[in-house]
């Protein structure tokens, strides 16, 4: 069984295409078609309702935590009992996470994304942990693609750059009182977002709680600007009050006035300066907002169906390919766990040209629990169709059983 450090488990296929593909292979007999077809009906069914009770399950854990909600609670549940609520839903969801093949990141991982600078389309920010009670953040599909940028010199000519992406970045975040987060915000609540297309370097720009960090050109161009504009202020004002104190004859008023005249000079240049400053700050928020508007998928309750849809469509992805290679191509005997790996693997790659990491452990595990293959020793076998077919069909007829005759 090959193990692959570039690859991932997710089979990014959609379910139907998938069927599809396996109806369309020349080992699949064409009057075996419509039964199949039947067969991955059923696998379907059979997920899509194990599915919806997670689905409820999480629903009820998130009830009491969701900021969107338009809904009351009969009874609010007390600190201790929150805790306890609030523990369980984090590992619920890790857990689902999990089913969808994301990748969890550890606190090392994070700060170490987060410490990382900017890339050509994001904003340096800087991040305070101490605004987060708990924090997760998942990933999957790390990817290069390419995008436009302006060229560095030749600024009217647009350059195509190399950018390390996660395809997709999820956020679970529950947050503490803290002077970097609006009065408004409830802290009480859980927040899950979902993203995609996130460069490496720009992770932090997702995180709440976060300030804009002006890149160093931009603090050494304001800082050297405001330097010289004091020290001309110091300048005009000690020749200035020379002037003045020479001029006295003249009268006191105006003496006073030259001498306040580099005062107010300096006030201007100050005012100017924190405008510009205010201006620049805004243009970057612009930025971040514009950012990710068009990269934001979903949020709170949303997630979590996103997410089951995507858990679900991945175990019916497994399950069906590991019986049906399992019932086309092995032999006899059957196929150790390690040869059914394999062959999959080499299956989507010359019938789709996907590489994955086929998650063998798990899939065999669907597949025995459905029943629709046998084991002997080391060695698993698929079951004829048409007993799958029935295996299933009496699986799903008896999730409701209201008739007690």
């Amino acid at each position: 069984m090959a193990e692959y450090a570039d690859r991932e488990h997710y089979i990014p296929l959609r379910k139907s295409d998938l069927v599809e593909l396996l109806c369309r292979d020349k080992q699949m007999p064409r009057t075996d078609v419509p039964d199949f077809r039947q067969f991955c009906i059923l696998i379907s069914s059979v997920f899509h309702f194990e599915y919806l009770q997670k689905l409820e399950s999480l629903k009820d854990l998130f009830a009491p935590f969701d900021p969107d909600t338009q809904t009351r609670l009969l009874q609010d549940p007390g600190k201790v009992e929150r805790e306890k609520l609030m523990n369980r839903l984090f590992d619920e969801f890790t857990q689902l996470m999990e089913r969808a093949n994301f990748k969890k990141l550890g606190k090392a991982d994070v700060e170490a994304a987060v410490e990382g600078g900017a890339s050509d389309w994001g904003i340096n920010m800087n991040v305070n942990f101490d605004v987060f009670e708990h924090l997760e953040l998942f990933i999957r599909g790390e990817g290069r693609t390419k995008r436009s940028r302006r060229h560095k010199v030749w600024f009217w000519k647009s350059v195509e750059v190399p950018v390390e992406t996660y395809q997709r970045v999820a956020l679970a975040v529950k947050l503490k009182p803290h002077k970097r987060l609006p009065k408004s915000l409830d802290t009480r609540a859980v927040f899950f977002k979902l993203f995609k297309d996130i460069p490496k370097l720009d992770l932090e720009m997702i995180l709440p709680g976060t300030t804009i960090q002006m890149p160093g050109t931009q603090r050494s161009k304001f800082g050297a600007t405001l330097v010289g504009t004091i020290a001309y202020a110091i300048y005009k004002v000690w020749f200035d009050l020379i002037g003045a104190a020479a001029a006295l004859g003249k009268g006191l008023m105006f003496a006073g006035q030259a001498a306040l005249m580099p005062i107010f000079v300096l006030g201007g240049y100050g005012y100017k300066q924190y405008a510009g400053y205010q201006i620049t700050k805004q243009s970057y928020s612009k930025m971040l907002t514009e950012s990710l508007y068009y990269q934001t998928l979903d949020n709170n309750a949303g997630v979590l169906t996103h997410i089951l849809d995507e858990a679900e469509e991945q175990e019916c992805r497994e399950a069906i390919l590991a019986y049906y290679c399992l019932l086309r191509f092995a032999p006899e005997q059957g196929w150790t766990p390690e040869q059914l790996d394999d062959y999959v693997e080499l299956y989507l790659e010359g019938a789709a040209n996907l590489k994955v990491d086929f998650e063998i452990g798990d899939a065999i595990d669907k597949v025995e629990r459905l029943g629709i293959v046998t084991r002997t020793g080391n060695m698993v076998r698929a079951i004829p169709l048409a007993q799958a077919l029935e295996k299933l069909d009496y699986r799903w007829d008896n999730y409701f059983q209201y008739n007690k005759s």
